[in-house]
């Protein structure tokens, strides 16, 4: 959304090619294609040898050959119009007798055009280019650094970032929670042509309904009681830059009203002013609700779902993609390597455990399993044993292993758990080499707390009031530690 002032700069539009040396032909073809509104660069043969190399060959969408009056090879012309990385469409406006029928599609070339030029068949010959853009693209998907995957739910996510991140337009992401709508949304920003201006995120479910006005388009002083200086709102501070409203499906209704007045006019006023004020931004929101159905119990503005909607990009659940998880490991992994929590590595037996993992809480809940085994196990290897029991899918392949660590504990703490001392009363043996005072506090705290929550059916209040804490308390640390409740 842009209001008044320094426009955006405007997309490159992409553009035929026709080379020919058939002068009538090539007026011909030149109008027609001009009445559907496209723009061709136009050239005879030795126009295009002489001056071709000033075609930006990457803004061509398709290329129309005619007739040649120089010996050229057809081969050589095709192979200077192709590139390594992609084939160029092509279109034969005459008849080209050394080009055999069968290898046709190995040159590129998706159909013929003969006179007279007909609305309707070049419009299918263009459909046909387009396709054969898109099957290449397919292949090869823009990379984004903030974006790890190769499956395909992932490459058309990023085909669609790539499509509409250049253009000023509204974009809706949807998903489950925990799968990386944020992280779309700055990526939209990164590649924007207001990548220079701000990114203000604002939570719509996280802010107090009779506060959210305020927080959206800023107050005056004295606009209400507690308001004892202006403010500037989220849209203020996102001017020239991009407004991410997450968890859209959570704004009131009456402030879905409000909202849409400022999309439609593009103008605001803060809350207690009289002031009108320019809203230059982009609008990304964010929702894991299904609006359709909220608009269906009338919990949701349809006018407002459709002004959000433009472009849609819906985020595939992890468990849908479970391909990638060895990248996005391997990724957040050197992300808290990076971060000086070290760089610890996965049994294959335990990668394989997660493999089978349905991960209700999809990237995010890998994220903090992956900071809480970082924590425990530094620079380590896990195991499917030293996994959290809710991430063992497969059994332990090497017991014995454990069996045979137990066999080496000191006899005396033996001894004290056999006659059930408490935890307090046992003295552990501090090994000659000393041990990560912090890691081996917090691997106690785990267990303790993963214990409790067990022998409590997972009810947090009841494990609370069992270690001797406030629930609040054990909520933070449930959070730290990356524990969920089933």
């Amino acid at each position: 959304m842009r209001a008044t002032g320094e426009k955006l700069p405007d997309i490159p539009r992409a553009a035929l090619l026709l080379i020919d040396d058939h002068l009538e032909r090539r007026r011909q073809l030149h109008d027609c294609l001009q009445f559907i509104d496209r723009e061709c660069h136009v050239f005879d043969f030795v126009g295009w040898l002489q001056r071709g190399k000033s075609v930006d060959l990457n803004r061509v969408e398709a290329v129309l050959l005619g007739a040649s009056s120089l010996p050229i090879s057809l081969p050589k012309l095709i192979a200077e119009l192709d590139t390594d990385e992609r084939r160029m469409p092509k279109i034969l406006v005459c008849d080209w007798p050394e080009l055999a029928l069968e290898t046709r599609p190995e040159a590129g070339i998706v159909g013929q055009l003969d006179p007279p030029y007909r609305y309707e068949q070049v419009l299918d010959l263009l459909h046909r280019c387009g396709l054969f853009n898109a099957r290449q693209d397919d292949n090869e998907p823009p990379e984004y650094s903030t974006f790890v995957g190769q499956t395909q739910a992932m490459r058309e996510v990023k085909h669609l970032i790539a499509q509409v991140a250049p253009r000023d337009i509204s974009v809706l992401i949807t998903g489950e929670s925990g799968t990386g709508k944020e992280v779309v949304a700055r990526t939209l920003h990164e590649h924007s042509p207001r990548a220079s201006g701000p990114f203000v995120p604002v939570n719509c479910g996280a802010i107090p309904s009779e506060l959210l006005e305020s927080e959206l388009f800023g107050h005056e002083k004295g606009a209400f009681t507690g308001a004892i200086s202006s403010r500037a709102g989220r849209f203020e501070l996102a001017q020239g830059g991009t407004l991410f409203l997450d968890e859209i499906g959570d704004m009131p209704l009456q402030m879905q009203v409000k909202l849409l007045r400022v999309l439609q006019e593009r103008q605001f006023e803060r809350v207690g002013g009289n002031r009108t004020l320019e809203a230059d931004v982009r609008i990304v929101a964010a929702t894991h609700k299904d609006l359709e159905q909220m608009i269906a119990n009338g919990e949701f503005r349809e006018d407002l779902y459709y002004r959000l909607n433009v472009f849609p990009i819906e985020m595939p659940a992890l468990r849908e993609r479970i391909e990638d998880l060895p990248l996005l490991i391997n990724a957040l992994i050197e992300k808290l390597n990076a971060q000086g929590m070290g760089r610890f590595r996965f049994h294959p037996a335990a990668l394989e455990s997660l493999q089978h993992h349905r991960w209700p809480g999809n990237v995010r809940e890998l994220a903090n399993l992956l900071e809480r085994l970082a924590i425990i196990y530094p620079d380590g290897v896990v195991g499917v044993s030293e996994l959290p029991p809710k991430f063992r899918h497969i059994p332990e392949p090497h017991p014995e292993r454990y069996l045979a660590e137990r066999a080496q504990k000191p006899a005396a703490a033996d001894g004290m758990a056999a006659q059930g001392l408490p935890i307090w009363e046992c003295t552990p043996t501090l090994p000659a080499e000393g041990i990560e005072l912090k890691a081996v506090l917090e691997r106690l705290e785990l267990s303790l707390i993963e214990q409790a929550l067990a022998q409590c059916d997972n009810v947090v209040a009841r494990a609370a009031e069992l270690l001797g804490v406030r629930r609040t308390t054990l909520v933070e640390k449930m959070r730290k530690y990356g524990i969920s409740r089933p």
